[in-house]
């Protein structure tokens, strides 16, 4: 009896056809601005916003939201809710809900392309950073459910580039199958930050 053919499994490392934007050049370069990142963390966290809204979060006069939204929407990055829209606020979405980038299918060796890397991950890192300081502050309103199973970890591994890349395949696909979980009571948007980079040099 002949066997039935198996399903090759998906790459936990490759895009999600549906739920993951793929960055292109010209998307790096608009994201190469850390607060453009937070605003799509934010409408992806929160749900469709206006620029008041975004310009009162992130303590910025409106001009400055405006700048940044027509960047992102111009990359293709978000997009106007305009069934939320008024005349008087304009309401913005993101167009997916992940963003997809990996450095290695654009590290064709050139000097450019690698240049749009490192700004990213710059941009990333910083984005990231004031996140942080922002969850800092709402440290003391934590409920006493959500505190206990908070988790604050940092490890040091000593691995080759290989190495790494099977580490990130495998949280990866443990992080997606809890983020296909159907939606439960009590459920909230929970942020996870993986970071793995060398360490900063000695000084």
């Amino acid at each position: 009896m002949a066997a039935e053919p198996t399903t090759p499994t998906p790459d936990p490392l490759a895009p999600h056809p549906e739920r993951d934007v793929v960055l292109d050049t010209a998307a790096l370069r608009v994201l190469a601005h850390p607060m453009r990142l937070s605003f799509l963390h934010y409408l992806r966290d929160h749900g469709p916003a206006t620029g008041r809204r975004l310009a009162a979060h992130f303590e910025l006069d409106s001009g400055a939201v405006s700048y940044h939204l027509r960047k992102l929407a111009g990359g293709g990055l978000i997009e106007e809710d305009v069934e939320r829209g008024t005349r008087r606020d304009r309401w913005w979405r993101v167009t997916r809900q992940a963003l997809y980038h990996d450095p290695a299918t654009r590290d064709s060796g050139e000097a450019e392309a690698q240049e749009d890397n490192r700004a990213y991950l710059h941009s990333t890192l910083l984005a990231y950073g004031d996140a942080l300081r922002r969850y800092a502050a709402e440290v003391p309103g934590l409920s006493r459910d959500w505190l206990n199973v908070t988790m604050t970890s940092e490890r040091s591994l000593c691995l080759t580039p290989a190495r790494l890349t099977e580490l990130k395949r495998d949280l990866v696909a443990v992080i997606d199958r809890y983020r296909d979980l159907p939606g439960e009571d009590g459920a909230q948007p929970i942020s996870i930050h993986l970071h793995a980079l060398p360490p900063p040099r000695e000084r």
